[in-house]
């Protein structure tokens, strides 16, 4: 029995070894097929594959090691083979490795902006929970008594901090400076989780009333660039509006406030903000010019649907409580940050995510036709390793090896620039002078996704030719040789490119679009003279009470209006119209209504409080009625003047408003007596808005104010003597001298950073459209050269053999230039949210964009129209 035993099991090991035997040589064969096809001969290749696994001390380790070994030098392998096809064709690889690289670093850093602006507005801890909560449409203010309401009778947040911006006189030792800053409530950096890099930070507990809290913390950025780094800056006292205050802290580095776009610098208790306000009421429940923001973490668990409702009730609370006093409409939710801003911000990302969008679509047809073009012009290399053994399998490996090749350094090249570019971005400072910042600080994700959508978009174009590869019949290509020629049905090639060049058009219609939309703006009535001289003057940084600022203010218009070549002059209160996007809202009511509560509203005006001689100083014109005298004191009866928008939407008509009666939310009954042309108030491209204007010396203020003048003389001149007489009234008043236009930078800061941003994308997608037809026009004539040849022997015109070489390519690009310029119009309607009058629905920009996409073709087909015509038959035919 146990010799059967011995027997069977010898059999056994002999069947056992005979199919480890048989494995192994299939490894050894494959090895051999692998080092044939990298180039080696035979014998080479039969020695290297038996010296990697002819010699194994035994059978079962032996096929252990070659499974690992054959797996790990194939990858191998297949890379050295990859980048040598690669080496031998460096205008492909060079072609499709900027290809990819333009692509993904466009959509790198238009991510990056989506990541700082949309998906992470504010370098906080745990800013996924961060919301700010508005009564409104748009925007957050609201009073310091409803913020206390709300903080103490919702359910729905941890904590509720608010905050308040403003511009303040900054002196650290008689030298004085214009500084923006932050009053907020004492709990603020409590909320955010912020603690501070030097010093402390002050708390609800330092909060004891009005202008009990003189504490200012720094943040990072002033300190190191007004204190260039001074640690002994904590306890030191500085006049803020000439009032002392104590630098307690500094914040921690990348905390740059809760504002979007804007970096203030610096912090204060907004208990004390009446120091810095001048005829500001704490505690004034109207006062809905309070509070910029009220913003605080959610709950666990509670949902921003939820906080909404549970805000809504606190309204109806406050609204029952203080009817008068209220006003507040429905609440909302937003990601912090973004109040006010979001519409615009919401919409550029969109626009430039979708045309990054059609960027990446562009440059994946392009590889798509580039892998395609350099699979056909392997065709004859592919076909002979076909026929000598080569598996198909082993072929598509190699293919795709250098799709992910050309996928890892374009995406590198890519990620590589568009760092460079968002490091750029998050220090720019656009306007000198202004705490306006680009929030965009690129963290490791963006770059992770920028990477692996490279490696996704180049191995999925990269598989293109595979149906090339399967259905390749190696007898006929080499049977064919050279002369292949093309076929004359529609193949995936065509159809990548007519998606290229639409998404080329697409691109040059956007940019054109918003082009011709920004020269229009440059040239539109705002309802102002932009030639007007705009002169700040913040009587309360030079320490005027309310009392003695108007007579202070009425010396310096005449006196502005005693230099000679200054036809008028006149104030504004607070912000002129389109100054840094300000400006404050009223409530007002139509005359018969006796219960001033939210729901009887009838319009929400922007509200300017002016002198005599504004509208005259502004170049705005009057259109019924008559314009403020100095007789419009408070000792007069309450008046105003209405833009021609609230004159229609009130009365019907702008004649029917002139003697007509509204009230304001406090009661306050005013006359109508001149109605204004409309203008642009808050945005160039906001709806055309109500506004009112109210004599200021009805309502004084030594808050900030803006003195217009127009004068002919050249504005440095102009801007010398003023200076000089304001000088004169009083050396300590900070005085800043500007044209309005050069002041409107700020608003029409989306509007030239769109088109900015839709020339680059606008030359990215010429580029990827020149390549791509260039590409094709190139193949065509390369496969058809002896035809060409013999067409030319045989007496064919130079016309003839171009419409043969380029016919395909043109008719290509006539369609897909059709489909882009059609898309380009619908696509372009999203550029009237942020570039003022752009309308794809202009002439110009039609003629414009079919002229460029013509100017394309004839750039992309111009060498391959020239070597078409100059083929030389006797030459083809000898070298054929």
């Amino acid at each position: 029995m146990s010799l059967v035993r011995r027997i069977t099991n010898l059999f056994s090991r002999s069947r056992l070894d005979r199919e480890i035997n048989a494995e192994l040589q299939s490894h050894i064969d494959l090895r051999t097929d692998d080092n044939l096809a990298a180039g080696m001969t035979a014998a080479e290749a039969r020695r290297d594959a038996l010296v990697r696994f002819g010699n194994p001390t035994s059978t079962r380790e032996r096929v252990a090691s070659a499974d690992v070994a054959l797996s790990l030098d194939n990858v191998w392998a297949d890379f050295r083979y990859a980048a040598r096809q690669l080496r031998r064709s460096p205008g492909f690889t060079l072609t499709a490795v900027l290809t990819l690289a333009l692509a993904i670093g466009a959509n790198a850093v238009v991510f990056g902006v989506l990541n700082g602006l949309i998906l992470r507005p504010l370098n906080v801890p745990q800013s996924e929970s961060l919301y700010g909560s508005e009564y409104g449409d748009g925007g957050g203010w609201q009073s310091y008594p409803n913020y206390l309401d709300l903080r103490a009778r919702n359910h729905s947040f941890e904590d509720l901090a608010a905050f308040n911006f403003s511009f303040v006189s900054f002196d650290t030792d008689k030298n004085p400076e214009v500084s923006s800053g932050f009053a907020t409530s004492g709990n603020y950096f409590d909320v955010l989780k912020i603690q501070p890099y030097l010093g402390r930070v002050f708390h609800s507990s330092d909060e004891h009333g009005e202008n009990s809290a003189p504490y200012l913390v720094l943040s990072y950025s002033y300190w190191h660039s007004r204190f260039q780094d001074d640690r002994g800056v904590v306890g030191r006292v500085i006049q803020l509006n000439q009032h002392p205050f104590t630098i307690i802290g500094v914040a921690q580095p990348g905390f740059q406030g809760t504002l979007l776009f804007i970096s203030p610098d610096f912090y204060v208790p907004i208990v004390n903000q009446g120091q810095l306000v001048a005829g500001f009421d704490l505690n004034a429940r109207e006062n809905t010019a309070g509070l910029f923001e009220v913003l605080g973490h959610l709950k666990p668990g509670v949902t921003p649907k939820q906080a909404i409702a549970d805000m809504n009730g606190v309204r109806s609370y406050i609204e029952k409580t203080y009817p008068k006093q209220a006003g507040l409409k429905s609440a909302t939710l937003s990601r912090s940050g973004l109040t006010s801003f979001r519409r615009p911000a919401q919409a550029f990302v969109a626009g430039l995510m979708l045309l990054a969008g059609l960027i990446l679509l562009g440059a994946c047809a392009n590889l798509g036709s580039l892998f395609a073009a350099h699979t056909a012009d392997r065709s004859r290399e592919i076909a002979l390793r076909l026929a000598l053994g080569s598996s198909r399998k082993r072929i598509l490996r190699g293919l795709l090896t250098e799709a992910f090749l050309i996928s890892l350094v374009g995406g590198v090249a890519g990620v590589f620039g568009s760092a460079l570019l968002l490091h750029r971005l998050s220090t720019w400072q656009p306007f000198s002078g202004t705490p306006v910042h680009l929030p965009i600080a690129p963290d490791a994700m963006v770059y992770v996704v920028a990477l692996v959508l490279s490696l996704v978009s180049g191995l999925l174009f990269g598989i293109v030719p595979i149906r090339q590869v399967l259905r390749a019949n190696p007898y006929e290509i080499v049977k064919a040789g050279s002369a292949g020629r093309l076929g004359r049905r529609l193949t995936a090639r065509d159809v990548l490119l007519v998606v290229q060049i639409a998404t080329c058009a697409v691109l040059i219609t956007s940019s054109l679009v918003a082009i011709r939309g920004l020269v229009r703006t440059l040239h539109s009535n705002f309802g102002f003279d932009r030639k007007t001289m705009l002169v700040s003057a913040n009587l309360a940084m030079a320490g005027y009470s309310v009392d003695k600022a108007p007579a202070m203010q009425r010396r310096m218009i005449d006196a502005i209006e005693t230099i000679p070549g200054v036809e008028r002059a006149g104030l504004v209160n607070n912000y002129a119209p389109l100054i840094f996007g300000a400006g404050s809202r009223a409530n007002v009511f139509k005359e018969s209504d006796t219960e001033l509560k939210q729901a009887n509203v009838a319009a929400t005006p922007y509200r300017y409080d002016i002198s005599p001689g504004y509208f005259d100083g502004a170049g705005t014109s009057l259109l019924a009625g008559r314009s403020f005298s100095w007789h419009d004191d408070k000792s007069a009866p309450p008046v105003a003047i209405v833009n021609k928008e609230f004159a229609e939407k009130m009365f019907g008509a702008v004649h029917s408003a002139i003697g007509g009666y509204y009230k304001l939310q406090d009661g306050t009954r005013l006359q109508i007596v001149g109605v204004v042309e409309n203008g642009k108030y808050l945005s160039v491209t906001e709806d055309q808005e109500p506004a009112i204007f109210l004599p200021s010396s009805q309502s004084p203020t030594s808050a900030a104010a803006y003195l217009v003048v127009r004068s002919h003389r050249d504005p440095q001149e102009l801007a010398t003597a003023i200076r000089s007489k304001v000088r004169e009234l009083d050396a300590g008043l900070p005085v800043d001298t500007q044209t309005w236009n050069s002041m409107l930078t700020v608003v029409m800061f989306p509007s030239r950073v769109a088109t900015m941003s839709l020339g680059v994308l606008g030359a990215m997608g010429a580029m990827l459209s020149i390549t791509g037809i260039f590409g094709m026009a190139a193949y065509s004539v390369s496969k058809r050269l002896r035809e060409f040849g013999i067409r030319v022997a045989l007496g064919a015109q130079r016309t003839e053999v171009l419409q043969a070489a380029l016919g395909r390519a043109i008719k290509l690009l006539a369609v897909g230039s059709a489909v882009g310029l059609l898309l380009g119009i619908l696509a372009t309607r999203v550029l009237a949210y942020i570039v003022y009058e752009a309308t794809p629905r202009d002439p110009l920009v039609l003629a414009g964009a079919v002229l460029a996409m013509s100017l394309l073709g004839i750039v992309a087909t111009w060498i391959p129209a020239r070597r078409a015509l100059s083929a030389d038959p006797m030459t083809l035919l000898r070298e054929e």
